[in-house]
């Protein structure tokens, strides 16, 4: 365990990818499909030796700046490893390229979940695995270094509490991490504390869908895929889920993970809170869900009005849980759809705009968690610095309580906050830019570009007016899209970090 520890970061991530082919070589033996077991099987024995090399190589290298070194190996993580992690799926798919392969690597293992292999029976049962395995050991990778690398260094959301600058490594606020000084013994200890936490969760939810009647493997497939917040299913989503309304409420309740990161590092990483309902991340997220459903619901529940076909109270009913479910999934950039989400334009005629369902995905969920988007720490900070400058119009003289946290969460949290913001507006608006030189047309790249740095593949088929298939798009728009995927997944603050001068000096 020393020798492995003193490892680069990267290399044992390669390694712990390695071994995980051997899953779906397992299942595919038990599907009979001997030829995706030997073509994983064989790219575990590859890059096994591959990784022992490189191990033996690097063994014992000590980097001048730890952190320094795990932000890169965890850029290089999300840039690198799924070309390793394409090869055996290219070859197991065969006609395919192998640009699409990494493509659909790099979407995976960002807990994007788009994909161009969006037709039915394209993929075997054991590549759907494979796809919905690297999108939930992409999850685990950010549960592990939100707390162990994000947090100390103030990135990731961090930053919004945090006393003292953006990327500098030095975490006042956070008490248990800076008691932890050896970056390398914190990331031990994180590793071990929440990788039993994530893998409970995932086998807690495959056997209650399993229970409510769903297929093993599918019902495998769809925890391991909300878990991640990756949305991966091998059928397409929930519509044809044989679980039905009971599998949809268990995954529901599985969403929470997603909204607040208290779920299941509460005091792991020294904050002081009372519970999860005094949890901002989470009022705001209950607030934004509870909101757009009833304005969703409203707006059919008018629409009705001028149609001569009167919906029953189950009609009603079906229409409000999918509101409710499909709100809840976006946000947490998920992206699965309930069947009942459709029922409610059917019986007012009037359709759902794409634009509610892109906006939540542009909030995203809770910080250190597997959700993408802006995050609802930053949305809150926002929140309370409209709300003390609107008190401070009315009463000029006024003094903002909330203690010493609150303050700084009203003004430098709310400044670092907008800062994000803007930077993830003009990723949007560059990623547009390029996929538009591509050939792309412009409301089609707004939605692409949206669904990549949010990491919610599914909202290109949501969204738009009309379903966009990744397959259609261009070679170079597809090379576009998955940087934006990687650029969404660490976020922009993270990439700038490693331009700080601090973490280059010796």
């Amino acid at each position: 365990m020393r020798w492995i520890v003193r490892l680069p970061f990267f290399v044992v991530l390669m390694g712990l990818g390695s071994l995980a082919m051997i899953v779906p070589a397992g299942h595919a033996v038990i599907m009979e499909d001997f030829n995706t077991m030997r073509v994983f099987f064989y790219g575990f024995i590859l890059f096994s030796i591959l990784t022992l090399i490189i191990g033996l190589a690097t063994a014992g290298y000590a980097p001048h700046n730890v952190a320094r070194s795990q932000l890169i190996g965890l850029l290089s993580a999300f840039t690198v490893l799924p070309l390793m992690f394409a090869v055996p799926f290219y070859e197991a798919v065969g006609n395919t390229t192998y640009l699409n392969a990494w493509f659909e690597m790099v979407s995976s293992f960002t807990t994007t979940g788009a994909t161009v292999y969006d037709t039915a029976g394209r993929l075997t049962p054991s590549l759907h695995l494979w796809r919905a395995l690297v999108g939930w050991l992409g999850g685990l990778l950010i549960w592990i270094t939100a707390v162990s690398i994000f947090a100390p260094m103030n990135l990731g959301g961090f930053e919004v509490r945090a006393a003292s600058a953006v990327g500098s490594g030095a975490a006042v606020s956070f008490t248990q991490i800076a008691r932890i000084t050896d970056p390398q013994e914190r990331m031990v200890r994180y590793t071990l504390t929440l990788t039993p936490i994530y893998v409970g969760l995932t086998l807690a939810l495959w056997i209650g869908l399993v229970i409510m009647g769903e297929f093993p493997y599918i019902a495998l497939c769809h925890a391991m895929s909300t878990l991640s917040t990756s949305g991966i299913s091998p059928i397409n989503g929930l519509y044809f889920a044989a679980s039905g309304f009971w599998g949809e409420l268990l995954i529901l309740a599985f969403f929470i993970f997603a909204l607040s990161r208290l779920t299941f590092s509460r005091g792991l990483i020294g904050e002081r809170q009372s519970g999860l309902l005094h949890d901002a991340e989470f009022r705001t997220a209950m607030v934004l869900i509870g909101g757009v459903t009833v304005l969703l619901f409203l707006r059919h529940f008018l629409g009705s009005s001028d149609q001569e076909t009167a919906a029953s109270l189950l009609d009603v009913g079906q229409a409000l849980w999918g509101a409710l479910f499909t709100v809840t999934s976006f946000l947490t950039t998920t992206g699965f759809e309930s069947r009942y989400w459709d029922g409610a334009a059917a019986w007012s005629g009037v359709q759902t705009p794409g634009l509610f369902l892109i906006g939540m995905a542009l909030i995203g969920g809770g910080v250190a968690t597997t959700a993408g988007g802006v995050k609802l720490l930053r949305i809150y900070a926002l929140y309370r610095h409209g709300e003390r400058e609107q008190q401070r119009l009315l009463h000029p003289s006024s003094i903002g309580g909330g203690g010493r946290e609150a303050r700084r969460v009203r003004k430098q949290g709310a400044v670092i906050s907008w800062v994000f913001f803007m930077l993830f507006a003009l990723s949007i608006a560059g990623v547009m830019l390029l996929l538009s030189l591509t050939g792309v047309q412009f409301e089609t790249s707004m939605v692409l570009a949206v669904s990549a740095l949010s990491t919610t593949g599914p909202l290109a088929s949501f969204a738009a007016e009309t379903p966009i298939a990744y397959s259609g798009i261009p070679d170079a728009a597809k090379a576009i899209l998955a940087a934006a995927m990687v650029l969404g997944r660490l976020e922009t603050l993270a990439i700038i970090a490693l331009f700080n001068p601090e973490i280059w000096q010796r």
